[in-house]
């Protein structure tokens, strides 16, 4: 194991050799910190030259950084995600879709998108293809039946996952979202549906997590970097 640094903060420990280990680097989720916490992590970061990726970073919090870390960041308040030493080139490792029902899915959508960028994966993005109107995801067929991976976000009673998971053979990882009316929001029905899914092998992440379904294509690029799956 390689040296861990120094952290500048008395209450973090940052994670310097996960990405040796399990093949992605320590996230580092931002709405639970302080700014002095924030703010120590990111400086400590910039000091040694580090990238690193914050998900969940809220404009206010954003806000808030000194003017320094604010002008390192590459921030997008849309997925709340923040970017610091810009984004590799793709490899091409995968061949990976994300797939929205609506545009309102926008959120946890682009999170993965960035997160998959910061490791230096590309993805083809289909935005607003719910089933209300299946045409907008059946125009995609082809397309998507090329793909490695497919990530689902779907709000409401989330169907959408179900019908591409009946589609395509590759992986379909299920993002339910806190989108939809009275009893749909917060996205707990989207979660029962999804978790329920009559489709074979829909993997399902938690509510509006972009940032997980992203880590588990990974680890799949991971594995056919080692000459495994697909």
């Amino acid at each position: 194991m390689r040296d861990q640094g120094t952290d500048s903060h008395p209450l973090v420990t940052f994670d310097r050799d996960r990405q040796d280990r399990i093949g992605l680097p320590e996230a580092v989720l931002a709405e639970p910190k302080t700014i002095d916490q924030l703010s120590a992590i990111i400086g400590d970061a910039m000091a040694e030259g580090r990238r690193l990726l914050l998900t969940r970073l809220t404009p206010d919090q954003h806000a808030a950084l000194g003017a320094d870390a604010r002008a390192a960041l590459d921030y997008c308040a849309t997925s709340r995600t923040a970017i610091l030493g810009g984004c590799p080139e793709p490899d091409g490792r995968l061949r990976i879709a994300l797939v929205s029902a609506g545009t309102s899915d926008a959120g946890p959508l682009i999170e993965a998108q960035r997160v998959l960028a910061h490791a230096g994966q590309g993805a083809h993005v289909f935005a607003d293809c719910g089933v209300a109107a299946l045409w907008r995801l059946t125009r995609h067929q082809e397309t998507l039946r090329g793909m490695d991976v497919v990530i689902v976000f779907a709000g409401m009673d989330a169907a959408l996952p179900s019908v591409v998971g009946g589609m395509v053979p590759g992986l379909v990882i299920a993002v339910p979202t806190s989108v939809g009316y009275g009893v749909a929001t917060g996205g707990r029905v989207a979660l029962d549906s999804a978790l329920a899914s009559c489709a074979s092998g829909v993997l399902v992440t938690n509510i509006d997590n972009g940032y997980g379904a992203a880590c588990a294509a990974l680890r799949m690029a991971n594995v056919t970097a080692r000459g495994g799956w697909p």
